[in-house]
């Protein structure tokens, strides 16, 4: 991507344009590692899909497994590929690698895709006092029909759910300087639904696949350290209210934080692929031991399972063990041209307009990490891991545990100037509305107002500077 370069006078302004904000003129020492120790040394396609940098040769061969069950397709049962049967019956696609294309970020369906594949909409309807066990347990309350994700695609002899389409409206926002932004917001059409109407009051959200790297670093972080960030009647009145979302943890059987998903909904790594398996792909595991078919959905109850022998689910503890090891340690790439004229200007920038007040830039994981190799590691994702309220033009009206419609999990940023490179496109935020990194900060409401609207003060080569940083972290 080509950027204007800052002139001395215009870095001198940038620089001095704030007096609250830290004043950057030089990188600071070991800030090109994101991930630690564990980054990785990678800015081609392949940045998102190499282990950590530190994984002894032995580890990398549970990880070079655990990658092959996530990226090969999973098939039917019954199967004489006994170790990846079991598909559906009802599912969004049959391989984790489809929706997290390189290990990287999903995106909208494009017009004439017969399927949505890396981007599902999760399904509720109202909180209700007599659901009180399934808030407490799922978050929400799931369409009675339907359950808590529409599932595309289904096994031969069963109906799949429905199919998703997505359409635009358009709206401009101009900056101080003249600058005009066209942005997009979405709107879902669901058709072909196969078991009747949804509720009257469903609530739907549209949600692309997250990046996979760091994942295991960010569940490292401590959780005294994630609450440490809290504040949610803003006791320091800086207008940002942070709070941890408070999620069901399936194998402790009691509530917990919750780190994972766009609105913080699974507390660990390992839970979020259990709820991956199940949701996307159908597929039982000893955590999530029944198929994801409601009562309404008689052939989907009525189809084949893939358990093994010995009473194993179709994602045998094992095979779980490997997907979660691998997608723990999928490393961080190191950050590109941290010491450059343009990208400090960029990184003033950030900071005067304060954005890091929910984009936090480091932490220290914890000695005790899942992982040896991702213990006592100074990381630098650039977030909280807390919920904050977007505002209005974000809000998909539903609710997550602690979460309402307005509240979503601090994004991390690190990689995030590798997304073309990987993926294949820009496209950000929760449902892939913005086509570029300008569009996501425009987005930003509620909580981000202030940043947003100090952007909007920036002129062209400003907007450039900030652009050159985002795209070096």
């Amino acid at each position: 991507m080509s950027v204007l370069r800052l002139s001395p006078l215009l870095l001198a302004l940038a620089l001095a344009a704030c007096d609250d904000a830290p004043r950057f003129t030089q990188a600071e020492p070991g800030e090109a590692l994101a991930g630690g120790k564990a980054t990785v040394q990678r800015s081609d396609r392949n940045a998102y899909s190499l282990p950590s940098a530190n994984l002894s040769p032995e580890r990398r061969l549970d990880f070079a497994v655990g990658n092959s069950f996530f990226r090969n397709p999973w098939v039917i049962a019954p199967s004489t590929t006994t170790a990846r049967d079991g598909l559906g019956p009802l599912f969004n696609t049959n391989a984790c690698q489809n929706c997290h294309v390189r290990d990287g970020r999903g995106h909208p369906p494009e017009p004439g895709d017969s399927n949505a594949v890396s981007m599902l909409v999760r399904l509720s309807i109202p909180d209700q006092p007599y659901y009180a066990r399934e808030i407490e347990r799922l978050g929400v309350v799931p369409e009675p029909v339907y359950g808590t994700q529409l599932q595309d695609m289904a096994i031969p002899g069963v109906a799949p759910e429905g199919k998703v389409r997505v359409s635009y409206d358009l709206h401009t926002v101009t900056f101080k300087d003249g600058h005009a932004v066209e942005l997009r917001r979405p709107s879902l059409q669901i058709s072909q639904l196969g078991y009747g109407p949804l509720h009257p009051d469903t609530r739907f959200s549209a949600r692309v696949a997250p990046p996979m790297i760091g994942l295991g670093l960010l569940e490292a972080i401590a959780e005294a350290d994630l609450l440490a960030n809290e504040d949610p009647d803003d006791r320091n009145r800086d207008g940002i209210r942070g709070r941890a979302n408070r999620v069901w943890d399936d194998a402790q059987g009691k509530t917990v934080v919750g780190r994972f998903g766009w609105k913080a909904g699974q507390p660990n790594v390992n839970q979020q692929n259990v709820h991956a398996f199940a949701g996307d792909m159908g597929l039982t595991t000893g955590l999530l031991p029944k198929d994801d078919c409601t009562p309404a959905q008689v052939a989907c109850l009525a189809a084949p399972s893939g358990d093994g022998q010995g009473g194993e689910k179709e994602v045998s503890d094992n095979i779980l063990r490997l997907v979660t090891f691998y997608t723990r340690n999928l490393g961080v790439p190191a950050r590109r041209d941290v010491g450059a004229p343009q990208v400090l200007a960029g990184k003033n920038l950030f900071f005067q307009a304060g954005c890091q007040a929910c984009h936090t830039p480091r932490f220290t994981t914890a000695a005790d990490a899942a992982e040896p190799e991702l213990a006592g590691q100074v990381i630098r994702p650039y977030s909280d891991l807390l919920l904050h309220d977007m505002g209005p033009g974000l809000s998909d009206e539903r609710t997550e545990f602690a979460a309402n419609g307005q509240d979503w999990r601090t994004p991390p940023l690190w990689g995030i100037g590798l997304s073309q490179t990987v993926s294949g496109h820009s496209q950000f935020l929760h449902d892939g509305r913005a086509r570029n990194l300008l569009e996501a900060v425009l987005w930003h409401g509620g909580e981000a107002q202030a940043a947003r609207d100090h952007v909007l003060t920036f002129n062209a080569e400003q907007r450039a500077a900030l652009l050159a940083f985002l795209n070096s972290l």
